[in-house]
């Protein structure tokens, strides 16, 4: 099976980074938004809830951090806060991420400090589990390790107060998760650069493996996909108004002439919580998406469509969300609207005409890979000997084990013959071999020789 229909087959991969946290920015903002309504005087002993919206629970949305349970816990804690809620209601999301928010922490209730010191406690004591169960996995059982030394690693809480939730607690749950998820679009352009380069470099190393005849009609093929890929439609600038009346004809059923930007935002903000986050707007790419891309097809590489996808969500963001909260208000929209690059977009340059790594970085990967290889294969070796070696005792062991097995089996042989042995009476004749032996009497006397006189009887 050659590079070119392997690389269908990975389709899974590259959907981890789209599914990997993007939210997180503004689960705070969603506090914001949760305290903007305008509280109505209502006669509550008027009104009848139903058990089902009693119990009714609204979720965060999951972050995917490693840390999401704990930061949702604590959030969830924090909005119950009557003082927080409303210094949350005059902090824009620059304030909270520089960590101004969390010097409000000394202002809240007893009771809501109290939960938050419990769920540090159980935090600290879920990390403590997991380094314990690594370390002994890793190292065997080692009771004397220093936990607080390994708790370093864990940014989002200070571990040198392992029982308290302090105000330093919530600066640095707010701050590393920031971090974490500003570095995603960088990490994730650097996982898919790696997996170009080890798909261009399974494709050579391929082609190594054939005969002159067999290498040009693949290099051949490999030219006629990339021709046939690069074959596809015109796609719209993201964010264009060309974009998104395409959007609004094909898969709203709308007439392009009545394109309204205002309704257009509502008609896209699902959830209608005021916002296009990262999701909804990634959904708007699906019609220039389709254009390049086709899961039957062999010239398609799935893991590119999820890429180009990221790659226009990310630019769109980067024009129109003015505030970086990873947000496109309602104001940002229509403000983005009445630019002159919504009206005549530059043309957008596909995966294709931007090539992921260059030469160099190949070599550079490609000499990653081989040292690898070698690291390997010196293991492999070592593993080997040491494979062998054991055999070799084990042989020994096994050799030892029948020679004293033969000798517990002599030994028992020998006790078993001398047990059905039957005694020597006195007097009676021990055949022994064959030959009757004459009965053994006690001293030194012999029987007399035939012949001989008897002896005279003396006298006194």
């Amino acid at each position: 099976m050659s590079p070119t229909t392997r690389r269908k087959e990975t389709t899974a991969g590259p959907k981890m980074c789209h599914q990997i946290p993007w939210r997180c920015f503004y689960l705070f903002t969603c506090l914001l938004l949760w305290t903007e309504a305008v509280p109505v005087a209502i006669d509550k002993t008027k009104v009848q809830v139903p058990e089902e919206q009693k119990e009714e629970k609204v979720d965060h949305p999951d972050t995917g951090l490693y840390y999401d349970r704990y930061l949702r816990e604590v959030i969830d804690v924090l909005e119950t806060d009557k003082h927080f809620r409303e210094k949350l209601q005059n902090t824009d999301m620059e304030d909270i991420k520089q960590g101004k928010l969390a010097k409000e922490l000394d202002f809240v209730s007893h009771h809501i400090r109290t939960k938050l010191d419990e769920l540090k406690r159980q935090e600290v004591s879920r990390l403590r589990t997991l380094i314990k169960a690594k370390h002994e996995m890793q190292n065997g059982n080692d009771l004397s390790m220093d936990h607080q030394a390994l708790l370093k690693q864990f940014e989002y809480l200070n571990h040198i107060n392992p029982h308290t939730f302090e105000t330093d607690d919530l600066d640095k749950l707010i701050k590393t998760a920031t971090k974490d998820l500003e570095n995603y679009d960088k990490e994730r352009h650097e996982e898919f650069k790696r997996y170009e380069m080890m798909k261009e470099h399974e494709r050579r190393e391929y082609l190594n493996t054939l005969d002159e005849e067999k290498r040009k009609k693949e290099e051949e093929h490999y030219e006629e996909m990339k021709k046939k890929h690069s074959d596809h439609p015109k796609v719209n600038h993201p964010g264009s108004q060309d974009q998104l009346k395409e959007v609004w004809e094909e898969a709203d059923g709308l007439d392009p002439v009545d394109f309204d930007p205002k309704t257009f935002f509502k008609l896209h903000d699902s959830n209608g919580d005021g916002y296009l986050d990262e999701q909804e707007l990634e959904a708007l790419f699906t019609k220039e998406l389709e254009k390049m891309y086709d899961p039957n097809n062999e010239e398609d590489d799935m893991v590119e469509m999820e890429e180009e996808r990221l790659r226009m969500r990310e630019h769109v963001m980067n024009e129109v969300d003015t505030n970086r909260d990873r947000l496109v208000s309602l104001d940002e929209f229509m403000t983005s609207t009445g630019k002159k690059e919504f009206l005549e977009p530059d043309s957008w340059e596909t995966l294709e005409q931007q090539p992921a790594f260059t030469e160099e970085e190949l070599k550079e990967f490609e000499k990653h890979i081989s040292n690898q290889e070698q690291e390997l294969s010196k293991k492999s070796e070592e593993l080997l000997k040491q494979k062998e070696e054991l055999e070799r005792q084990q042989q020994q062991l096994n050799a030892q084990k029948l020679e004293l097995q033969q000798a517990v089996e002599h030994m028992e042989r020998l006790r078993s013959q001398q047990a059905q042995q039957p005694p020597v009476l006195e007097g009676e004749p021990n055949i022994q071999n064959g030959a009757v032996q004459p009965p053994s009497e006690t001293g030194n006397h012999q029987p007399p020789a035939a012949g001989d006189a008897k002896p005279q009887e003396s006298h006194q």
